[in-house]
C-alpha cells in the first residue's frame, strides 16, 4: 500500500508522460495512463473542464510553467462546487456529477486538440477492420460522454474549441471569455458564459474615460481575439458616441520580440497629450507594459485604464506600484467565496489525490521536491507533505473562482430542471436522460435564473458555511451573454501600502465617486489627457497632420522664444529667452568672486606665503654677513626670494575682478614669479655643475662663477621671459571678454556670461612653458649634481625642489586642461593655477631657506666663520669624496681604504657641517 507521499511521486512520473489526444487509441490500451495528464471524476453525468493550468510553452513545448492561481484556483474551484451540488439534496437529488477536467496549457491549438476527448463517445468506430490476434471481436474501451462543458478561460481558445463543441451539439459555458465575437448567436450558438462581453465593458470603459473628461486616449490590445476585439469594440462605440478622439491603436505581437515593448512606451510618447492609454491585454503583456513604462522612465506619465484581465490582480503590479498607480481598473462584480478558502486551505497532498497536478502545485507553492521523480530538481529542500496553503505560503482567491462556480452551478440547475421536467420524480437518472440532448440542455441552460447567494453545509457534522459574498443574479440572454455587471476600481498608494480600491460600479450605467479617487501626483484634480488645450505662454502650435481639431503645444526649447503663435525663434547669442519665453534677455554676467571658496583657499595659501617669504627676506637683510647667508649666495637667493615673492603675489590679479590693469599684470606676472625662481636656481646648479666637472681636468676655476656673473646670467633668462610678454602686449593688447559658451547650460535659465581676461589656453601654454622649460633644464642639472657632498653645496635641496617641483606640476596640466569642458572651468582653472604656483614657491622655500632661517634664528653657534681652503683643495677633497663613494659600492668592505691612502690627505675632515662660500674664493 502506496503512502500518499510515494504517490504523489509515482504520480508526477505519470504527467511527464505526453500524449497526443489527437491520435488514434489502441483499443485495447488500459485506461489508467489516459487519465494522466486530466482529471476524472466518476458520475452519473460527467461535465467536461478546460483550465489553463500550465502557461504557453516556449521553444515548440506546447505547457509552459504551472500558473497557480489562473489555473489551480480555478480547477479546484469546479472541483469544489461539484462537490456542493452532490452534497446537495436539494440539487440534483440522487444524480452525481462527474468530471474530466483537461489542461490547455493557454494555448489554443493545443486546446483543441485536448477537446477532441469531449467527443470521442459521439463519434462512432469503424471496427470491421479491426481483428484480434485470437481472431475475436475487440473489445473497446467506451470513453466518457461529456454532456457539457465548463470553459475555457482565454476567449481565443474558447473560439476554437466553440467550433468543435458546436458539430456534437455539445452546451459549453464560459467562465472568463468575455470576446464580443462571441456573443454572434449564428456561429458560436452552444457558447454561453456568466461574465459579460467585452461589449459592455467596453461601454464601461468608454463612460470612465468620459467621466473623466478624457478626450484623447490611445488603446492598447493583446494579439488575439480577447485583446483585438476589445478594442474594436471600444473604438467603435467611441466614434458612434463622439466626444472621444483615438490618438494611436497599439497591438502587442502574440510572440513579442526583445524590446518590443520598450518600442510600444515609445510610440505612445509620440502623442504625450494622450496620457490615458484603454488596455485590453492579457495578464503577462500588461506586467510587461508597465515595466517597459518604468524602465524608460514614465512613472506617473500615463493614466492607465485597464479591463477584466487587469482588474485587482496582484501580479501585474508586483515590485512595479509606482508606475501602476492611478490606474483605473474594471471587473466584473463578484466576492471572494470564504467557503472556497476554507476548501482550498484544508487541501493537502493525501486528501487531494484526485487533483494529478496538484502535487506539482505543491513543489511551485512551497519551493521544494518531492521525491526523486519531482518536478523541481534543483529544489535543496524536501517536501515533508505536512505544509500547510496559507500558513507557509501567501494565499489570495483568484478572481474567477466564483464565476468557474457560478458556470458549474449553472450547469447543474439546468440538469435539475431538465430532470425535474422529463424524469418527473423518478430517482436517479430516468431513461430519458440517459441520452441527453444537447440542443435540448441548452434551452435550458439559457432559461436559468438563480442567486447564487447560498446556505451550503459541508462536512458530516452539523457545521454549515453561509456563502453570502457574490449576491448576484446568474441570467443568461439570447445570446448566451451574462448581463454587464461591473465594479470600478482605482489602484492607489497610501502610507506605503498598495491597495485596488473600489471607486463606483457600472450596471447599464455608470456610477462613480471621483472623491475617492487619488492619483500619483497627490493632487485631488483629475490630471488631463485631452486632444488640445490652448497652449500657453512659450509654446507654439503644431497641428496634427490629418487631425486638424488636435494639435500640440510644443514648447520653445532651449534659447528659442516664441516669436508667433506658430513659430518660434532662436535668441541672439548674448541673450536667453525670459520667463515666459515671449521675449529675449541678456544673460547673467558672473565672476570669480572673492568670498567663493575656489578663491579664499588660493588666497589663504598664498597669504601664507607671503608672510613667510617676507620673513626669510627679513632674516636674512638681517644676518647678511654671517656664514650661512652669504654660503647660500646672497644676491642670488635674494633674485630667488624675490621669484617666490612673485609668485605668491600672482594669486590676488588672477582673482581680482577682471579689468584692463588687472589682464595686464596677469600677462606680465603670470609667468614671472617663476622665471625669476628657476633662472636663479638654474644658474646656481649650472654653476656647481660647471666648478666640478672643470675641477675633474684641472685645479683652475671655470669662467663666470663670480656673483655678478651670476647675476648676469639670471637677468638674461628673465630678459627671454619679458621680450616674450612684451610681443604679446603688442600682437593682443589686454582686453577684457564675456565668455557666453563656457556656462552655457542647456537649461537657459542656469546660463551665465563669464567676464574674463582674453587669454586663450594656448596663450598660457607660451606665458608658462618658457618658466617650464627653465625648470625642466635646472632639474637635470640638479641630477647631475647629486653626487656632489651636501658639506660643500646645496645642489641637493635645489635637487628635492625641482623633483618635487615637477610632480605638482605634471599633476596640474592634467587637472587643469582636463576641465576645458566643465560648467565650473572658471573657477578650477583659476584655483588649480593659483595653488600650483603657490605650492611650486613653498617648496622652493621650504627646502632651501627654511633650514638656514631654522639655524640663523634658533642655533646661532653653527652660524661662525670655518676654516678657508683654496679652490683646489675643495675640488680635491670632493673629487676624493665621490671616487670613494664609488669605490665603496664596487668593492668589499676593506678593499678601498688602501687604494686611497696614498691619494687622500691624512687628515681627518671636521664631523660638523662646514659653510663654504665659493664666492670667497679668487678665479
Amino acid at each position: 500500500m502506496l503512502s500518499a507521499f510515494e504517490w504523489y511521486g509515482c504520480l508526477l512520473l505519470l504527467t511527464g508522460m505526453t500524449r497526443s489526444v489527437g491520435q488514434r487509441t489502441d483499443p485495447l490500451t488500459p485506461p489508467a495512463p489516459e487519465y494522466a495528464h486530466s482529471i476524472r471524476l466518476d458520475g452519473d453525468i460527467i461535465l467536461g473542464g478546460l483550465f489553463p493550468v500550465h502557461a504557453r510553452g516556449e521553444r515548440g513545448a506546447p505547457c509552459g510553467e504551472l500558473k497557480k492561481e489562473k489555473g489551480i484556483h480555478r480547477l479546484e474551484a469546479m472541483l469544489f462546487a461539484i462537490d456542493l451540488i452532490n452534497k446537495d439534496p436539494d440539487l440534483l437529488p440522487n444524480v452525481t456529477l462527474g468530471a474530466r477536467i483537461l489542461d490547455t496549457c493557454s494555448r489554443d491549438t493545443y486546446a483543441l486538440e485536448q477537446s477532441l476527448t469531449f467527443v470521442q463517445a459521439l463519434i462512432e468506430r469503424d471496427s470491421t477492420d479491426v481483428r484480434c490476434a485470437s481472431g475475436e471481436q475487440p473489445i473497446f474501451a467506451k470513453p466518457d460522454k461529456i454532456i457539457g462543458v465548463i470553459g475555457a478561460a482565454a476567449s481565443s481558445v474558447s473560439i476554437m474549441v466553440a467550433n468543435i463543441l458546436r458539430l456534437f451539439k455539445i452546451p459549453q459555458i464560459s467562465y472568463a471569455s468575455t470576446a464580443p465575437e462571441l456573443s454572434d448567436n449564428t456561429r458560436y450558438d452552444f457558447f454561453s458564459r456568466v461574465v459579460p462581453p467585452d461589449s459592455y465593458q467596453a461601454q464601461a470603459m468608454l463612460d470612465i474615460v468620459t467621466a473623466m473628461s478624457w478626450n484623447y486616449v490611445s488603446t492598447l490590445a493583446s494579439e488575439g481575439n480577447y485583446g483585438e476585439s476589445g478594442v474594436e469594440a471600444f473604438v467603435q462605440i467611441s466614434r458612434e458616441s463622439g466626444g472621444v478622439c483615438i490618438a494611436q491603436s497599439l497591438k502587442i505581437p502574440r510572440e513579442p520580440r526583445p524590446g518590443e515593448f520598450d518600442k510600444i512606451i515609445l510610440r505612445l510618447l509620440e502623442t504625450p497629450n494622450a496620457r490615458a492609454i484603454v488596455m485590453f491585454a492579457n495578464e503577462d503583456d500588461i506586467r510587461r507594459v508597465l515595466d517597459a513604462a518604468m524602465r524608460n522612465n514614465q512613472t506617473g506619465h500615463f493614466l492607465w485604464v485597464g479591463s477584466d484581465s487587469w482588474g485587482s490582480k496582484i501580479s501585474p503590479v508586483v515590485q512595479q506600484e509606482s508606475v501602476a498607480e492611478g490606474a483605473i481598473t474594471i471587473l466584473p462584480k463578484r466576492a471572494s467565496i470564504e467557503a472556497f478558502d476554507r476548501y482550498f486551505k484544508s487541501r493537502s497532498l493525501s486528501n487531494n489525490r484526485r487533483n494529478v497536478w496538484f502535487a506539482e502545485f505543491w513543489e511551485e507553492n512551497f519551493g521544494c521536491k518531492l521525491g526523486m521523480h519531482g518536478k523541481r530538481p534543483g529544489s535543496p529542500k524536501k517536501c515533508t507533505g505536512l505544509e500547510k496553503v496559507g500558513r507557509e505560503s501567501t494565499y489570495e482567491q483568484e478572481g474567477k473562482v466564483q464565476f468557474v462556480m457560478d458556470a458549474v452551478y449553472a450547469m447543474a440547475h439546468a440538469l435539475h430542471r431538465m430532470h425535474r421536467d422529463l424524469c418527473l420524480g423518478y430517482p436517479g437518472l430516468c431513461p430519458r436522460m440517459s441520452s441527453i440532448d444537447g440542443k435540448e440542455l441548452l434551452g435550458y441552460i439559457r432559461n436559468v435564473s438563480f442567486n447564487d447567494e447560498a446556505l451550503i453545509c459541508i462536512g458530516s457534522d452539523s457545521s454549515c458555511i453561509t456563502n453570502r459574498s457574490a449576491k448576484t443574479l446568474v441570467v443568461f440572454n439570447e445570446n448566451g451573454d451574462a448581463p454587464g455587471r461591473y465594479d470600478i476600481y482605482q489602484y492607489q498608494i497610501t502610507n506605503k501600502s498598495a491597495e485596488y480600491r473600489i471607486i463606483g460600479h457600472w450596471t447599464d450605467q455608470l456610477h462613480l465617486n471621483l472623491n475617492a479617487m487619488q492619483w500619483a501626483s497627490g493632487d485631488a484634480v483629475v490630471p488631463v489627457s485631452v486632444c488640445s488645450l490652448p497652449c500657453q505662454t512659450g509654446e507654439r502650435k503644431k497641428v496634427v497632420k490629418g487631425v486638424p481639431c488636435c494639435w500640440h503645444c510644443e514648447r520653445c526649447e532651449g534659447y528659442h522664444f516664441q516669436a508667433s503663435e506658430f513659430t518660434c525663434q532662436l535668441c541672439p547669442y548674448e541673450q536667453r529667452p525670459d520667463q515666459n519665453r515671449t521675449g529675449c534677455q541678456p544673460i547673467p554676467i558672473i565672476k570669480l568672486e572673492w568670498h567663493s571658496p575656489w578663491a579664499v583657499v588660493p588666497v589663504f595659501i598664498a597669504i601664507l606665503g607671503i608672510l613667510a617669504t617676507t620673513f626669510v627676506v627679513v632674516t636674512f637683510v638681517r644676518y647678511n654677513d654671517t656664514p650661512i647667508v652669504r654660503a647660500s649666495g646672497r644676491e642670488m637667493s635674494y633674485v630667488l626670494l624675490t621669484g617666490i615673492f612673485l609668485c605668491y603675489v600672482i594669486t590676488f590679479p588672477m582673482i581680482a575682478a577682471p579689468g584692463v590693469g588687472v589682464c595686464s599684470l596677469r600677462r606680465i606676472f603670470l609667468g614671472l614669479g617663476m622665471c625669476f625662481s628657476y633662472a636663479a636656481l638654474l644658474t646656481k646648479t649650472n654653476r656647481i655643475h660647471r666648478i666640478f666637472e672643470q675641477g675633474k681636468c684641472s685645479v683652475a676655476a671655470p669662467r663666470f662663477i663670480s656673483p655678478t656673473s651670476q647675476l648676469v646670467i639670471t637677468f638674461s633668462l628673465i630678459s627671454v621671459q619679458l621680450m616674450g610678454v612684451f610681443v604679446w602686449f603688442v600682437a593682443d593688447p589686454p582686453h577684457t571678454v564675456v565668455d557666453y559658451g563656457e556656462q552655457r547650460t542647456q537649461d537657459p535659465e542656469n546660463a551665465r556670461g563669464v567676464l574674463k581676461c582674453d587669454i586663450s589656453d594656448l596663450s598660457l601654454i607660451c606665458s608658462l612653458g618658457y618658466s617650464i622649460l627653465l625648470m625642466v633644464t635646472c632639474t637635470v642639472y640638479a641630477i647631475k649634481t647629486r653626487g656632489v657632498p651636501e658639506t660643500f653645496n646645496e645642489a641637493k635641496p635645489i635637487g628635492f625642489t625641482m623633483y618635487t617641483t615637477c610632480i605638482i606640476w605634471l599633476a596640474f596640466i592634467p587637472i587643469f586642461f582636463g576641465t576645458a569642458q566643465s560648467a565650473e572651468r572658471m573657477y578650477i582653472q583659476t584655483a588649480t593655477l593659483t595653488v600650483s604656483l603657490s605650492l611650486s614657491a613653498s617648496v622652493s622655500l621650504g627646502m632651501l631657506y627654511m633650514p638656514k632661517v631654522y639655524i640663523i634664528i634658533l642655533h646661532p653657534e653653527q652660524n661662525v666663520p670655518k676654516r678657508k681652503r683654496s679652490f683646489k683643495a675643495i675640488v680635491t677633497a670632493a673629487t676624493m669624496t665621490n671616487k670613494l663613494s664609488q669605490l665603496a659600492s664596487d668593492r668589499p668592505n676593506g678593499e678601498v681604504k688602501t687604494e686611497l691612502c696614498e691619494s687622500v690627505d691624512n687628515s681627518t675632515p671636521s664631523t660638523k657641517t662646514t659653510y663654504v662660500s665659493y664666492t670667497n674664493h679668487a678665479i
